[in-house]
């Protein structure tokens, strides 16, 4: 009898520390969700590039004062030899839009580049689309522009606020391709300078966040980037904006930041590159993208070799090491640096030798004006 009541007491408790567990694990939440593969293959974690690179999209935020030989120091590890600080103007939050800094800002960068590291570091300007419409307005902006130019400045950068959030003189959506805006265009072109261009967002970020959007995690961890069809307008609109000014301004040379949100479809963006020779493309923050599918990525990066450029976009410098991984080797089944980004694993390019030196540095030489390339292979 004794024993039968034992026995009975142990199958309770077993019982209840199984359905403990079970009810712990139940309740564990998508983004805890991290499994370690038991997938065995070559890993080969690459923290210095196999050529020296240039990163056309990064942002330095504290350019007039920041210590630069720090700075270049990381680089150095990275095989980076010159980086593109886009934000040469800096930027502020204006009523939850980004704004132009003081017009100080832009010289006291230079400057402080010129002093410490004249040949690493170089800045595109940019624009402030406030007060946008007023009298005077274009007039300013060119005469800013060809300032800056004259002061360094390689490019011009243009923020997504342009054709989300800003607003002209009478309180509407300023599109990416407002006629009004032609002379910044031309202009660029005639100062044979490139303009780096992001418009709009991932198209997910339009989509409904329900089971089916696999940027489900990156919305909820972070709900401001959540779009709509009327917030402001949809995803097409904006890119059809933008490949309209593309083909409108043949003369001018534009990068379209991040792929152009098109790294999930490389046929679409193929077809632009066809359409428009003047427009290049940069792979900052869209890495992901291409490692979760290695075959069509290699034949694209193949083909559209002299029309690619290397980016990263945040300054965070360990995840440089994905970057390289992707386009190095041919690693498999590896993951990205960022789960809510990318919950799926990625496989490597292992892109040729010459290919890798085009979009490490030869296409950024070609298309940016004076820049020292005494530190490049030929």
């Amino acid at each position: 009898m004794l024993n039968t009541i034992r026995r009975k007491l142990f199958i309770v408790i077993l019982f209840s520390c199984c359905t403990s567990l079970l009810s712990e694990a139940q309740k564990m939440d998508f983004e805890e969700y991290d499994p370690k593969s038991t997938l065995i293959v070559p890993a080969h974690i690459i923290t210095h590039s196999k050529y020296p690179f240039i990163d056309i999209h990064n942002h330095q935020w504290d350019m007039p004062s920041q210590n630069l030989h720090e700075l270049v120091s990381e680089m150095d590890k990275l095989n980076m030899a010159i980086m593109n600080n886009l934000s040469g103007r800096g930027y502020r939050d204006v009523n939850g839009f980004f704004d132009v800094q003081d017009t100080n800002y832009f010289k006291k960068a230079q400057a402080n580049i010129r002093a410490n590291c004249p040949n690493r570091i170089i800045q595109f300007t940019n624009i402030s689309f406030t007060h946008f419409g007023q009298k005077g307005w274009i007039e300013h902006a060119l005469t800013e522009l060809e300032a800056d130019v004259r002061n360094g400045a390689k490019g011009l950068k243009i923020y997504k606020d342009l054709g989300m959030e800003f607003k002209d003189e009478q309180g509407k959506r300023i599109a990416v391709d407002d006629p009004r805006l032609d002379p910044i265009w031309e202009k660029c072109g005639s100062l044979h300078i490139p303009v780096l261009i992001h418009s709009a967002d991932p198209p997910s970020f339009w989509d409904p966040m329900d089971k089916y959007n696999e940027r489900w995690l990156e919305l909820k961890t972070h709900p401001d980037r959540k779009r709509g069809n009327t917030n402001p307008v949809p995803w097409k609109t904006i890119i059809e904006e933008q490949h309209h000014l593309f083909r409108t301004h043949r003369n001018t040379i534009f990068i379209a930041a991040h792929f152009g949100w098109l790294a999930n479809d490389l046929a679409s963006l193929g077809k632009l590159l066809d359409e428009c020779p003047n427009v290049y493309a940069e792979i900052a923050a869209i890495i992901a993208e291409l490692g979760r599918q290695p075959r069509q990525a290699k034949s694209f990066f193949l083909k559209y070799q002299d029309r690619i450029l290397f980016g990263k976009d945040s300054w965070v410098p360990s995840e440089y090491s994905t970057y390289f991984r992707v386009l190095e080797t041919s690693d498999e089944y590896f993951p990205y640096h960022k789960k809510y980004h990318a919950f799926w694993r990625m496989y490597g390019l292992d892109l040729p030798d010459e290919v890798l030196k085009k979009v490490y540095y030869k296409n950024a030489l070609r298309i940016l004006p004076g820049l020292d390339k005494s530190s490049f292979p030929q």
